[in-house]
């Protein structure tokens, strides 16, 4: 028979999630997509509470920031550029964006402290990163999560190194373990990471692949040098699910991407997330997926 597709394989997850786990997923917009549908078929998902993050820089940031919860002031508050007058920050996707500063910030304030008690008791942490690619605002000398539309003489491109990635995914597992040895209400935390399957054109069709091979790179780095932890079950503090593998090689077709050719479908993030539950959620739990994704599209209650 003729083979139309390359199938990716993968031994099961070492990390795995469960419907007794509380999830946070941080990332990429890929990431909102596959949070979304977690939620919808019963998972305790809390999803990207500073908005979509790229950058893997952006993405350590806003972990520090939940662990310490500090809050956002004034002095964090950024008029839009470009004729848009609202308030964000740049550690904010501008869906936090509001036309007053302190409305801004009560809402930026709220979601933080929010998502900050959830991140102390998940107990997985699921990381799709977008690009290696970030931008520096000079003036503040820090890599931004959003450039606001501001002038682009305020910023510096960048490309993070491999080294920089690795170090800033193992900083978030270091400062987790941390957390967790002198704090009995912080819950350890296992981690997933992932690569997201939407290019980035803007950066050219080679430096797309130059910025996902330096985050694969990267993530391999971090994941050889994390340990194996004998306290947990299971033993494994991290892991990682090859989305992007599956969307290039697997799915290696237009159809399965939106019109503007970059984006993934609603289709292809269906069978990703269909692929990464069937990974990650151990088999004794997939009839209640099963039962709940039949809740879902039918209106009914959800199973926990």
């Amino acid at each position: 028979m003729l083979r139309l597709q390359t199938p990716v394989t993968d031994e099961r997850c070492k990390v795995g999630i469960s419907y007794s786990d509380k999830i946070m997923m941080l990332g990429s917009c890929f990431s909102e997509n596959i949070g979304v549908q977690l939620k919808n078929f019963g998972f305790d998902v809390c999803i990207n509470p500073f908005g979509v993050l790229y950058n893997p820089v952006s993405v350590l940031n806003s972990v520090e920031r939940m662990l310490d919860i500090r809050q956002f002031s004034l002095e964090d508050c950024i008029q839009i550029g470009a004729g848009d007058t609202r308030f964000c920050s740049f550690s904010h996707h501008t869906s936090f964006a509001r036309e007053e500063a302190v409305t801004f910030l009560l809402d930026a304030n709220m979601a933080l402290e929010e998502a900050a008690e959830h991140f102390r008791k998940c107990n997985k942490v699921i990381i799709t990163l977008g690009t290696s690619w970030c931008f520096r605002h000079l003036e503040r000398d820090l890599i931004v999560s959003n450039c606001l539309k501001r002038p682009a003489a305020e910023f510096r491109r960048e490309r993070l190194t491999v080294q920089e990635t690795a170090a800033a995914l193992q900083r978030i597992i270091d400062l987790c373990a941390e957390n967790a040895a002198k704090d009995p209400g912080f819950a350890p935390k296992q981690f997933i990471f992932t690569v997201s399957p939407i290019r980035h054109f803007k950066d050219g069709a080679h430096g797309n692949q130059i910025s996902k091979a330096s985050l694969l790179l990267g993530i391999e780095e971090a994941l050889s040098s994390t340990p194996v932890d004998l306290s947990m079950t299971p033993r494994y503090k991290a892991d990682y699910f090859p989305a992007y593998e599956i969307v290039m090689d697997e799915l290696r077709d237009y159809r399965f991407y939106a019109e503007d050719m970059c984006h993934p479908t609603q289709q292809t993030a269906d069978y990703i997330c269909e692929r990464f539950l069937d990974w990650a959620l151990p088999a004794d739990e997939q009839d209640t997926l099963k039962e709940n994704i039949r809740a879902f599209r039918h209106g009914c209650h959800i199973v926990k």
